[in-house]
């Protein structure tokens, strides 16, 4: 469970009390989970680890990617998920019934699970924090909606040069800086672009020798040829 502090950081408990938020455990009939970093808290053929199809996960600390796995063994991150993330059937991603779809823990992860129906249906005691959940729900499904249509811009790129650019451009807007650090390792930057991570690095050198971006490690710098060399 979350301490005091970190309840007034959680954008899903946004406007929440400390003690309403321990009474919606028993309003909803929540499950905790702790998870190891690599394993797997949700798959999306057979619902949750640790409950049912319909539950809705919420991760209240550590960090996991929605990972999708096609019938070529290809992996591609969908998605990026940290502390008020939100997974589950309910919020599902269309995709090949060959298709396996995960979400993995990239550090270990506390994970609070809540049934769908509980969070929709109407609450006996008219509880306030009940109606500010949804609400605060509903605010992170439209920014994970955001996030997708801001995915989709990076993957309608043709080149790797342009999508890193595209994915860098949309990290550095989001820092308010040209300089930046990645949310996730190198190796999960090019599954996040949906490429091969030889050819991915092999563009990054290009770009650092053309003076595009200066690179170290995470850290990111777009230098003054990034808009000039991102054809768009």
């Amino acid at each position: 469970m979350l301490s005091p502090e970190e309840l007034r950081e959680s954008p899903l408990f946004q406007s929440i009390s400390y003690e309403s938020y321990l009474a919606m455990y028993d309003c909803f009939r929540a499950v905790n989970r702790t998870f190891r970093p690599y394993e797997v808290m949700y798959d999306y053929s057979s619902g949750s680890v640790s409950a049912d199809s319909d539950s809705v996960g919420i991760i209240e600390r550590g960090t996991a990617s929605l990972i999708r796995v096609d019938e070529n063994g290809v992996a591609t991150v969908l998605e990026e998920l940290g502390p008020g993330g939100v997974f589950g059937k309910a919020l599902a991603f269309a995709g090949s019934s060959q298709d396996v779809l995960e979400v993995v823990c990239r550090t270990s992860c506390e994970v609070v699970y809540i049934h769908y129906s509980q969070i929709l249906k109407r609450c006996e005691n008219a509880c306030l924090h009940h109606s500010v959940l949804v609400q605060n729900m509903l605010r992170l499904i439209s920014e994970k909606a955001q996030a997708l249509s801001q995915r989709v811009d990076v993957l309608s790129r043709r080149t790797i040069r342009d999508k890193l650019l595209c994915c860098f451009q949309q990290l550095a807007d989001k820092a308010g800086s040209d300089r930046f650090t990645l949310p996730f390792t190198l190796a999960t930057l090019a599954d996040y672009i949906a490429t091969d991570r030889s050819a991915m690095m092999r563009e990054l050198r290009k770009m650092r020798e053309e003076g595009v971006v200066d690179t170290h490690g995470r850290k990111v710098r777009l230098l003054k040829n990034a808009r000039e060399s991102w054809k768009v």
